[in-house]
């Protein structure tokens, strides 16, 4: 089962985002009509009528679409760039590439690896490189590369470096499937990809180690999860997914941390698709979601 072959061949994504004017909804839907496409389903949000960004998401079905895409992103060139708009077109049967970095947790790297294998993530796994060798197997079952990248010293600058030379070209975006490690402006710079995080919601109220037996000693009533993209600032970058789960005090610190990780799992599958799908429009330090 896959949900990036049949029931997405000839299938096109088409984002523009930019000033908000009269004119555009007009302008990409008679593109699309006169490129002998058939729109399948449209979502735009302007965050102010009077003069505020626009937002737009549009899938649409063309027969023998991959020869079609020259002569579409020729006329979306010459029509929306007069308007200050930015596009992107991508052809929906075709994966992106995703890596996964990971540590010793196996929570979010299992699920992400199981749901590929079910064919509910529309991407390909390239590889998946970890500073710790305790899932090699389970994820070579999987029918994925393991590569394992120490980083036990105290200069990550070597670790970051084969990092690079493994993903350089090779992937389209990476995630860090509780990968334990800050990555470097640096190492950021030179991988030029999205790379999405997940962490537990108590940043920064419970930073550092044990933070379930902290959020047990507060008597906390909620814990959750967050998925954003990753920049400079540390877990400051765009959100794209977050929940929450209610406990109660007669939970322990460990049914705490089970039911987190619960929690980290989905919120990173779903964060996972939506980027997938081109569903995430980063505007500034927030996100769009369609």
């Amino acid at each position: 089962m896959s949900v990036h072959t049949d029931a997405l061949q000839d299938h096109a994504c088409l984002v523009v985002h930019g000033p908000d004017r009269p004119g555009i909804v007009a302008a990409v839907t008679t593109l699309i009509a006169r490129n002998r496409g058939n729109i399948v389903s449209l979502d735009q949000y302007s965050d102010d009528a009077n003069g505020g960004e626009f937002f737009q998401r549009v899938v649409f079905h063309r027969a023998d679409l991959p020869g079609a895409i020259p002569a579409i992103e020729a006329d979306l060139a010459a029509t929306l760039t007069p308007l200050d708009l930015e596009w992107t077109l991508t052809d929906q049967s075709v994966p992106k590439r995703m890596a996964i970095l990971a540590s010793t947790s196996d929570h979010c790297l299992l699920e992400l690896l199981w749901r590929h294998r079910r064919g509910e993530l529309p991407v390909s796994i390239p590889m998946v490189v970890s500073n710790h060798t305790n899932t090699a197997d389970d994820v070579r079952s999987f029918g994925v590369p393991f590569f394992h990248v120490p980083s036990q010293s105290a200069d990550k600058a070597a670790a970051e470096a084969e990092i690079v030379r493994l993903l350089k070209g090779n992937v389209d975006f990476v995630v860090l499937a509780r990968y334990m490690q800050i990555l470097s402006s640096d190492f950021l710079a030179q991988l030029d990809v999205p790379v999405i995080n997940i962490h537990h919601s108590f940043l920064p109220a419970f930073v550092g180690a044990a933070p379930y037996r902290k959020a047990k000693e507060r008597g906390v009533k909620l814990i959750g999860a967050t998925s954003h993209y990753v920049t400079d600032d540390l877990d400051e970058g765009p959100i794209i997914e977050q929940d929450v789960v209610r406990v109660t005090h007669a939970e322990s610190a460990v049914d705490l941390q089970r039911r987190g990780a619960d929690v980290e799992r989905a919120v990173l599958a779903r964060a996972v698709l939506w980027h997938a799908q081109d569903r995430v429009i980063r505007h500034g330090n927030h996100t769009i979601v369609f």
